[in-house]
């Protein structure tokens, strides 16, 4: 929806080493003999120098059932080791136990990827070619790979690296057998704590006093706890913060909880060993930090923020910071970066269990509501700061719901790295639960994004999902806003086809409902795909159909694409003069409205046009304009080819080593974007020497 403009984020050079690694866990213990036979994995192939003792990836997979400490073991292990290997480390949560969708393969090597700044233009789309680039980056550096939560074998086997100095650690409920079996992976099955570390592990919280003052009362609230460091932390945070109580009392109230929670029990519930531990400190909770633990279920995405769970809880952002803070001290809740929390997937299903006997179906349906309608108004204010010439639609009542205080491109962008994930978890609960307005109108404002940082197969589902949503509900808006959407999505993936037909909807719903932004823009996509087919005749009918629409309504960023389209065009049927008066027509009205972005994309092919017409001061002079307000973008593609542009202006005017100047500084760009191009701009500096 961005008037067929396609953005490129800056991507700049590949950043080594990574360090991605969460923090060590504080209080790690034993886990010797564990730790041991890691260890001797590792230096059976690996060298001290780093050089490889076997062909092999060295791969090792933790398996075990929840809350026995998988995670925290490979973490540990993962941060004594990381020094051997000096080109970074890499960390990925698949997600596969929380509320919402696991990681798909496609999802976690787009996220590797962009860790290495690939630029996200040149990450492709089929997974086996995503694969082959993922190994190439890697190539033969040293790194460790740490993957969590992995469902299945099948999630993980394209994210493995082809490189012996690497390794790769896996943490997984399942065996991972084939992982074992075809891949060679060292299958490392944790169980819960020897009863003597349990114990340890309370000490460590508890302290040493209190423990040695009843060991047999230690023993038996390690015993209740089933020896699982996740029970065992919480219990043991809670003691420490009750120094009157004996060790005797708190495994009595244990034992007494228990026996309430009995009739709850069953050979499949995952909480079964954690159930009585779990609700012994929640009834301890004001009913404030209840509620609050409750609501944090509800959340559809791996990772929370402050201002989402104020938004979940209906409280000021101050007060949930506190709240949530409260449930960290407690061991209810991890923070796992600043201001980002998550809940362990034993926990987070006995949220869900109390917030379903607890909170009353109304209750869950406006905290629901709440935070969705952050999601959406914060994504519009961002869209407001990255696109403000993009369509505007009515949003929802926000009912005292704080926004943050976005106030900046690069804020925005921001957020939106950060919360993508989340957008799309919210946008599946929201069709789950039938809150189709909602649902319809978040992939409209999130659209932009998802295309300016080129995430194709997330950018064409959003619009599927809210296209059906906006049907489900007869909103002409929502499906005719779609369809654009649809239609650009799939002008990008190459589908003409099926861009040309959501179009035609798209324009078909805007002349009737007379949305005149939707109905101009469908027209001048429609041209823009016949114009890429070669029909430049039929491209400009439509492009002035567009013109015409953008001008009785007064759409000037719309009068001024379809004018720049038009120039283009022209340019391409020899229409040269005609060509430079739209493309000039198109920069003033872009500068009369301050849109920065667009006077430069009209200025590129005004360069060219006077390029072609031998006036090579006007050319230069477009050009350069264009490439201050790239460079001030941070928009390093762009930056590179109107640079790769001007390098052909002056070595045709016959300043050779200004000529030079800008190829080479292209070259340094193309060379972490784009090898083809690279090769393009080395041989035309190589022919300046000739």
């Amino acid at each position: 929806m961005q008037g067929g403009i396609h953005f490129h984020r800056d991507t700049g050079a590949h950043v080594f080493p990574l360090h991605q690694l969460p923090a060590d866990i504080a209080g790690f213990v034993n886990r010797e003999t564990s730790l041991n036979r890691l260890n001797a994995l590792l230096e059976q192939h690996l060298g001290d120098d780093g050089t490889s003792r076997t062909a092999s990836t060295l791969m090792a997979a933790i398996t075990g059932a929840p809350g026995v400490g998988k995670t925290a073991l490979a973490l540990h292990w993962a941060h004594r080791i990381r020094r051997r290997f000096p080109d970074g480390d890499l960390y990925l949560d698949m997600r596969s136990y929380g509320s919402g969708p696991a990681l798909s393969t496609e999802q976690a090597l787009d996220i590797f990827l962009r860790s290495f700044r690939v630029d996200p233009e040149s990450i492709p789309i089929d997974v086996d070619e995503r694969a082959a680039l993922y190994r190439s980056v890697i190539g033969t550096r040293r790194l460790l790979i740490l993957v969590d939560n992995v469902a299945s074998v099948k999630q993980i086997r394209f994210l493995l690296p082809g490189s012996s100095r690497c390794l790769l650690i896996a943490t997984s409920r399942g065996m991972l057998s084939s992982l074992v079996a075809r891949e060679g992976a060292t299958r490392l099955t944790l169980d819960v704590l020897p009863p003597e570390d349990s114990v340890r592990l309370l000490a460590e919280i508890v302290g040493e006093d209190r423990i040695e003052a009843d060991n047999a009362a230690a023993n038996r609230i390690a015993q209740l706890c089933s020896h699982l460091p996740l029970a065992l932390r919480v219990v043991a945070e809670r003691t420490a913060g009750r120094p009157h109580l004996s060790l005797a009392e708190v495994a009595d109230e244990l034992v007494d909880e228990q026996r309430r929670l009995d009739t709850l029990a069953s050979e499949e519930d995952e909480l079964t060993d954690v159930r009585a531990v779990f609700s012994w400190s929640y009834r301890a909770l004001t009913a404030d930090q209840r509620r609050t633990f409750r609501l944090l279920g509800l959340h559809p995405g791996d990772e929370i923020g402050s201002a989402a769970a104020a938004a979940l809880v209906g409280i000021p952002g101050s007060t949930v910071k506190r709240r949530l803070q409260e449930l960290v001290d407690v061991h209810l809740l991890q923070e796992v970066t600043r201001d980002r929390f998550q809940l362990h997937s034993l926990l987070r299903a006995y949220s869900i269990e109390r917030c379903q006997r607890e909170t009353t179906q109304r209750e869950r349906t406006h905290a629901i509501r709440r935070m969705q309608s952050w999601y959406l108004h914060t994504a519009d204010r961002a869209r407001q700061f990255i696109l403000p010439y993009s369509h505007a639609i009515p949003l929802v009542a926000v009912d005292g719901i704080q926004i943050p205080p976005l106030a900046t491109v690069a804020e925005s962008t921001n957020w939106y790295e950060r919360e993508h994930i989340n957008i799309l978890g919210v946008l599946r609960q929201a069709m789950d639960l039938g809150q189709y307005d909602l649902a319809w109108k978040l992939p409209v404002v999130a659209d932009g994004f998802f295309e300016l940082h080129s995430y194709w197969r997330e950018w064409k589902q959003i619009h599927e999902d809210g296209l059906a949503a906006a049907q489900a509900i007869g909103d002409r808006l929502g499906e005719a806003s779609n369809f654009l959407c649809l239609g650009d999505a799939t002008w990008r993936l190459g589908q003409h086809h099926e861009a040309l037909e959501h179009y035609e909807q798209a324009h078909t719903i805007a002349r009737q409902i007379a949305d005149h932004w939707l109905e101009g823009f469908a027209l001048r996509g429609t041209g823009l795909i016949h114009e890429e087919l070669g029909d430049t005749s039929r491209a400009t009918d439509y492009f002035e159909r567009a013109l015409a629409v953008f001008r009785a309504s007064g759409i000037e960023r719309g009068e001024g694409m379809a004018l720049l389209s038009i120039g283009k065009a022209q340019r391409s049927g020899g229409e040269i003069r005609s060509a430079v008066d739209y493309c000039r027509d198109a920069i003033e009205i872009f500068e009369r409205i301050g849109d920065q972005w667009s006077i430069a994309w009209a200025r590129l092919p005004l360069g060219q046009i006077y390029d072609e017409m031998g006036q090579s001061d006007e050319a230069e002079a477009s050009l350069r304009a264009a490439l201050r307000i790239f460079e001030e973008f941070r928009d390093r593609r762009s930056e590179a080819g109107t640079l790769d542009q001007l390098g052909g202006v002056l070595k045709r005017r016959g300043d050779i080593e200004r000529s030079r100047d800008c190829w080479t500084r292209a070259l340094e760009i193309l060379e972490t974007l784009d090898e083809t191009h690279a090769e393009s701009v080395r041989t035309k500096i190589a022919a300046l020497a000739m």
